[in-house]
């Protein structure tokens, strides 16, 4: 069996107190000491008009990242294509292929904006295309569409399919491959979902793989670890209680919490892996076991630079240790 491969998401959070900009400026260093560190892939985000988050354009981002790094492969997880028409993605990743030859990833997935300002700002009418979209910007890479999406490349980026459920049907029907994240993957039944997966990109002809994506925190003991996991934790509670998602504080920050709010920080805490090296292998090799993972796709983030560094760092470590 080929060992997992271990990868990152990043997704440009921004922190109280600084710029936008230094969120992307992070972004970047942190994709440079991913391939210090051996990570197999390092994503970026679209997240359009939200405080917290910086990043909302993925192939510009892609490529700063790309030019500041020699050979980690740089992706999106991912372009949400209810946003875009899908030449102008295939003429995107086309460019960015050329000019970063066999590092490039196109991720898609069918969110849409997150309010209703966005979503009218983004021109959505809400209609589900995915599926059709999907073909259609496939037709452009591949180069079996009536116009030829520029410049025309021998070798197109490969295409995977963020999935939180019923997504994992359209990548098997692609014969694609499938980032799973979510409450999904605490779900009883993710092995079959999966195993379901498979056997549809396998009746399509093609191999199937399977990445799971969530967040992994590393630090000295597991209360340090799951403190590192309230500021991302806070920022989610107050998005489904308020609406807006913030940008991270320190873990220490007062915040009266509502009953509502409690209980979705708690929840987002115990879906986190988060713990001492011991710990985070336990859980991991649990969850790989019972998804049959290809690819773990760490979407850590925490206010702490300097923790999450550390953190970063120790993943990967564990990781080299138990391939």
């Amino acid at each position: 069996m080929a060992p997992v491969r271990l990868s990152l998401l990043d997704r440009s959070r921004t922190r109280a107190g600084e710029p936008d900009a230094a969120a992307l400026r992070h972004t970047v260093e942190r994709a440079r000491r991913a391939e210090a560190s051996g990570y197999h892939r390092f994503w970026v985000a679209e997240h359009h008009a939200v405080p917290g988050i910086a990043s909302g354009s993925p192939p510009v981002l892609m490529a700063a990242v790309a030019a500041r790094t020699e050979r980690i492969r740089v992706g999106s997880g991912g372009v949400m294509l209810p946003n875009h028409q899908p030449l102008v993605v295939a003429e995107q990743f086309a460019m960015l292929e050329a000019l970063f030859p066999g590092r490039v990833d196109l991720g898609v997935g069918r969110s849409l904006g997150f309010t209703a300002p966005v979503r009218e700002a983004l021109r959505s009418d809400g209609a589900d295309t995915f599926a059709d979209d999907l073909a259609e910007l496939r037709s452009y890479l591949d180069g079996r569409a009536a116009v030829t999406a520029r410049p025309r490349l021998d070798h197109p980026p490969p295409v995977f399919v963020l999935a939180t459920g019923s997504g994992l049907a359209v990548a098997g029907d692609a014969g694609l491959p499938v980032v799973l994240g979510g409450p999904v993957l605490d779900d009883a039944a993710v092995g079959e979902r999966i195993a379901d997966y498979r056997s549809r990109a396998r009746a399509a002809g093609a191999e199937p793989y399977v990445v799971v994506s969530l967040d992994v925190l590393v630090a000295d003991s597991v209360d340090a670890a799951r403190e590192l996991a309230v500021p991302e934790a806070w920022a989610l509670a107050a998005a489904r209680t308020t609406g807006a998602f913030p940008a991270l504080e320190p873990a220490d920050a007062a915040r009266p919490l509502t009953p509502r709010q409690r209980e979705v920080v708690d929840a987002a805490v115990g879906r986190t892996v988060a713990g001492d090296d011991a710990t985070v292998a336990a859980r991991l090799d649990d969850l790989l076991a019972r998804t049959g993972a290809d690819e773990l796709l760490a979407s850590t983030s925490t206010f702490d630079r300097d923790a999450l560094r550390e953190s970063d760092g120790r993943l990967a470590a564990l990781w080299a240790r138990r391939a």
